[in-house]
C-alpha cells in the first residue's frame, strides 16, 4: 500500500509518496492515485529535508528511498545522484559516466525522463552540450529556479 502527502514549496505543491519504509516517488505536483492513503506524519523527516533543502542549508537528502527501473535506468539514477550539488553534468558526461556510446545520449535522457524522485535525486543538474536548460519533469522554469538555488546558475536581475 502507498502512501502519500503533499508539502508546500517556494516552486509549488510537491507530492511525495512512499511505502511507509521508504520514498518511493518525488513529483512537483502530480496525481494521487484512489488506492493511496494520506499520511502526512509518515514523511516528516523528508518535510525536514526539503525545507532545509529550500532554504540553503541542505545539499543533499539523506532519505531512506525505493524505486524501482531498468538496469540501465538505476545506474543512469545513481549516476545522477552523484552529481554534485551546486555544479552540473551534460547529458553526454552522464552517458560517459555509466559507459553509454554517445549513440546512447538520448537513452540517458529518458531515463532521466524517468526519474521517480525529482530533486532528491537531482536531474535538475544535467544540462545541454552548450549549457542550455533542456528538459526536465518539473519544467524548465523549476530546473532554473532549482539550478540558481544550489548557485550553479546567477540569479538574473529584473
Amino acid at each position: 500500500m502507498s502512501i502519500y502527502t503533499t508539502i508546500d514549496s517556494p516552486l509549488g505543491e510537491i507530492l511525495l509518496v512512499g511505502d511507509g519504509t521508504a520514498l518511493t516517488r518525488v513529483a512537483f505536483g502530480g496525481a494521487v492515485r484512489p488506492e493511496w492513503r494520506r499520511d502526512p506524519g509518515a514523511f516528516a523527516e523528508a518535510e525536514r529535508q526539503f525545507r532545509e533543502y529550500f532554504a540553503g542549508e541542505r545539499t543533499a537528502f539523506d532519505l531512506n528511498l525505493a524505486t524501482t527501473g531498468t538496469v540501465f535506468q538505476e545506474g543512469v539514477w545513481a549516476a545522477v545522484a552523484a552529481v554534485p550539488y551546486g555544479t552540473t553534468t551534460t547529458y553526454g558526461e552522464l552517458a560517459a559516466s555509466v559507459g553509454a556510446p554517445r549513440d546512447r545520449i538520448r537513452a540517458v535522457g529518458a531515463a532521466l525522463g524517468a526519474n521517480p524522485l525529482l530533486v532528491v535525486r537531482p536531474c535538475h543538474r544535467v544540462v545541454g552540450a552548450n549549457g542550455s536548460l533542456t528538459g526536465y519533469a518539473g519544467g524548465v522554469e523549476r530546473k532554473h529556479a532549482l539550478l540558481t538555488l544550489e548557485g550553479a546558475l546567477q540569479p538574473q536581475l529584473i
